[in-house]
């Protein structure tokens, strides 16, 4: 019997015997208990039983696999422990006088297991069996009996590894338990070895779908060091330790999640038909990706970190690790979502929730670190969201470091050898909440999660919103990041934090990188460089070429192959984009054309940013050869890399750059991309102006009219709101912003903002962020008026350039966009 971190054999196998054959039946060899070994003096059964039925099957068990009973004689004890399924019983007194005793039993526990139909293939839960008193896998007395006489192949004895009372008492002793977890008695550490001996047993008959963890507020709490923790807690705040214990009992049991195996089978029913409802395939991914997810997650503590678009993406995730027999997640999720009926839902198939807000709950935050403590040493998987909450742009947010700081002190501090970030890309075709999105970044306000919320998002998805995509992207080691832990190392608070920020954004990059680019995107980012102009299917077919063109050229992962170079593929992905409202049609004229619905232009940027990372270095090299370019003398490669930087820093807020250099080798790279047989383009720079000015002609595509120039123009409207204020008045976040959508709606009436997209609530948030990070906000310092005067005129410089590569565009292409 070992604990639960270990998954391990040691010299005793699992006993497992039905007495019945079927199809769970094990092989013979797997039942070594009986003869028992010379050196064996007695065997002690431990039975988890929730009945008497359950004791007497057990019982008879133990009586018919024995092949020589009167060999045995005298040599068998029969004790019960605490039953793991429902309360029942308590700790038979007489294992600790067993224990007591002089010689070295062998420890058995036994339990019988039960097991829902067989339906296709499958034992799994069904909605229906809530209408038949029950969870199958928990039958009460009557359903046992029924089950027991006739159905033989939904129920079974299972034993856990056995043990010898020496290595238990051993254990018990070892510097490693006491540091892991429990203060307990002896016979409470031999029964709770048992139970979770079983669990190990009875999995590998459910498969790792189940594995859940048992006994979490026992062993959390009484773990030593939780307990040292709150006791100077207690002493700080002046409070009395029990109270402050009690205070962390309460904390845990809002935090922790409560799996149940018959919870998990009916939440993955539901979000199967959920996203059925709403999308015509269920998920599309990459076996291998999944396979090596399967084999790292076996050998190391994994995190999940999807990219968040959509209420879908946790639904998503769950539902295709479950198909494939991976273990649910520890899934972190906002304490909003806990409302009925949700919250006990997703809490029994793995969710837990945390606060919004605890830095003033020292104990609170103890309590959760502790948790992820317990869940990093057994090796369950934990799944939250890097960027915190949804996407309202379609682009990653900048991510959240909380969660993620307690997985890296846990590391630190010697709880695994190591942590696997584990980056996931989810997409879609389209979504159902990209409307709800639009109204947020148009001013309106968020809707308040609750029942009537959800009735409304699955009526929502009443139509066909096209396909789900999980990609996984390159799993990233804290032990390779970090180096190998030193738990009795001081770390220093900085250096740990910056640890943090720089696993956060890789795994950011990792995201993007995974992200596979669709059909919708790419024709939402052509259509919306023409802004309001409407578009025939060949006119669409002819602005993709050069897109369709570089996606290929740079090999970018796609979603599929991208049937974008013939009227009919074009046409279908122009309908899809029609029918959910995004685009109208007007079919009455002698061609059928096609433009974004007045209303819609923050919608289609949203699929348009899912994959923007792809194409913004090609923008900012295209603005930086402008630059470059208008040079009349002096060293043009020197200016190209100066726009080039400045620009990375202007935009340093919206988007994931790497680091300085590997940024250079990446626009280096980019410019390359485009060189053909006209040789390097740096001579090209050296050659004057004109030079420069050829090359940058014979770029396809030229993007950046499209893809900076709405961020652009937002700060612009942020900007000239700052010019505007009182420079001694201090800026109140949410009344600046409101005050910018209003003036961006006056750009926009007066074409001041070419694109409708650019009055966004979220990019003029993320401009004020960067105005902030300038020290733009700070009223009364000085020079502050003439600085905001600095900062608006860099971001008109920067457009200009926008300009002049939309001038080159169009005279390209005669009116069509590149």
């Amino acid at each position: 019997m070992q604990g639960e971190a270990s998954e391990g054999k040691g010299k005793h196998s699992p006993v497992a015997d039905s007495g019945t054959p079927h199809p769970l039946a094990p092989r013979p060899e797997e039942a070594p208990v009986w003869p028992l070994s010379d050196g064996v003096s007695r065997v002690v059964f431990l039975l988890d039983v929730a009945s008497g039925f359950e004791e007497t099957l057990l019982r008879r068990w133990i009586v018919e696999a024995n092949p020589d009973p009167s060999n045995d004689e005298g040599r068998v004890e029969i004790l019960k422990i605490p039953c793991s399924r429902r309360p029942r019983g308590g700790l038979d007194p007489r294992l600790e006088a067993t224990l007591a005793a002089g010689d070295d039993p062998l420890f058995a526990p036994l339990r019988v297991a039960w097991f829902p139909a067989l339906r296709d293939g499958r034992r799994t839960a069904r909605w229906s069996d809530l209408l038949k008193l029950g969870d199958p896998r928990d039958p009460s007395r009557l359903r046992a009996r029924w089950v027991h006489a006739f159905t033989a192949d939904r129920w079974r004895v299972v034993a856990g590894e056995p043990a010898l009372a020496s290595e238990l008492k051993a254990r018990w002793r070892s510097p490693d338990q006491a540091s892991a977890g429990a203060t307990q008695g002896l016979a409470d550490f031999v029964a709770r070895q048992a139970a979770l001996a079983l669990e190990r047993g009875e999995r590998r008959l459910r498969g790792a779908r189940y594995k859940v963890p048992r006994f979490v507020h026992e062993e959390v709490l009484s773990r030593p060091a939780l307990r040292g923790e709150l006791a100077r807690l207690a002493g700080q705040l002046g409070q009395d330790e029990a109270r402050v214990g009690r205070d962390a009992a309460r904390y845990l049991k809002e935090i922790a999640a409560t799996h149940s195996p018959f919870v998990i089978d009916l939440v993955v029913q539901l979000w199967r038909r959920l996203t059925q409802r709403g999308y015509d395939e269920l998920i599309r991914f990459d076996p291998a990706a999944v396979e090596r997810v399967r084999v790292l997650s076996q050998q190391h503590p994994v995190v999940f970190l999807p990219s968040h678009k959509s209420n879908l993406d946790h639904p998503a995730l769950q539902l295709l690790l479950h198909e494939h027999g991976l273990p649910p997640n520890h899934t972190a999720g906002g304490i909003n979502m806990n409302f009925f009926p949700v919250g006990p839902l997703v809490r029994r198939s793995g969710t837990f929730f945390i606060r919004r807000s605890f830095k003033d709950l020292p104990v609170y935050k103890a309590v959760l670190r502790h948790y992820i403590d317990y869940l990093i040493e057994k090796r369950f998987p934990l799944e939250w969201y890097i960027e915190g909450g949804r996407s309202r742009s379609g682009k990653l947010r900048p991510p959240r470091f909380g969660m993620l700081a307690y997985v890296v002190d846990a590391y630190l501090r010697g709880r695994s050898d190591d942590v696997y970030l584990i980056p996931v890309a989810i997409g879609y075709d389209q979504i159902s909440d990209v409307g709800d999105y639009a109204s947020e970044q148009s001013g309106g306000a968020k809707e308040t999660e609750g029942f009537a919320w959800l009735l409304r998002i699955i009526r929502r998805l009443g139509r066909s919103y096209g396909r789900i995509f999980v990609d996984f992207g390159e799993p990233l080691s804290l032990a390779a990041s970090l180096g190998p832990a030193n738990p009795a190392a001081d770390p220093d608070p900085d250096e740990q934090n910056l640890a943090v920020q720089k696993l956060a954004f890789e795994c950011c990059v990792r995201i993007n990188r995974a992200t596979p680019i669709t059909p919708i995107s790419l024709v939402c980012l052509a259509l919306l460089g023409r802004g309001d102009r409407a578009l025939s299917a060949d006119e669409t077919v002819v602005g993709l070429a050069n897109l369709v063109d570089y996606v290929e050229r740079r090999k970018l992962a796609t979603t599929e192959p991208l049937d974008l170079r013939t009227a009919e593929g074009v046409k279908r992905t122009l309908e899809a984009l029609t029918e959910s409202g995004l685009l109208v049609r007007f079919d009455s004229g002698p061609e059928t054309v096609y433009r974004i619905a007045e209303d819609q232009y923050l919608s289609a940027a949203y699929y348009r940013n899912a994959v923007i990372h792809y194409f913004v270095s090609g923008a900012i090299a295209e603005l930086a050869l402008v630059s470059a370019g208008e040079l009349a003398e002096g060293d043009r490669l020197a200016r190209f890399w100066q726009e080039a930087m400045a620009l990375r820093d202007l935009l340093k807020f919206e988007f994931f750059f790497e680091d300085k250099q590997t940024f250079r080798q990446e626009l280096g790279r980019e410019m390359a991309l485009h060189q053909g047989a006209s040789g390097d383009w740096e001579n090209h720079l050296s050659r004057g102006a004109e030079a420069t000015l050829e090359f940058l002609q014979q770029i396809r595509p030229l993007s950046a009219h499209r893809i900076l120039r709405p961020f652009l123009e937002a700060y612009r409207v942020v900007a000239d709101a700052l010019c505007r204020a009182d420079p001694q008045a201090i800026i109140v976040e949410e009344t600046f912003l409101e005050d910018c959508l209003l003036l961006g709606t006056q750009y926009a009436l007066q074409q001041h903002v070419k694109r409708k997209e650019s009055v966004s609530k979220v990019l003029f948030a993320t401009a004020l962020k960067l105005a902030d990070n300038r020290g733009l906000l700070e009223a009364g310092v000085q020079n502050l008026e003439a600085r905001r005067k600095e900062f608006a005129e860099e971001i008109r410089g920067a457009i200009r350039g926008v300009d002049a590569i939309e001038v080159l565009v169009r005279a390209r292409h005669a009116g069509l966009f590149d």
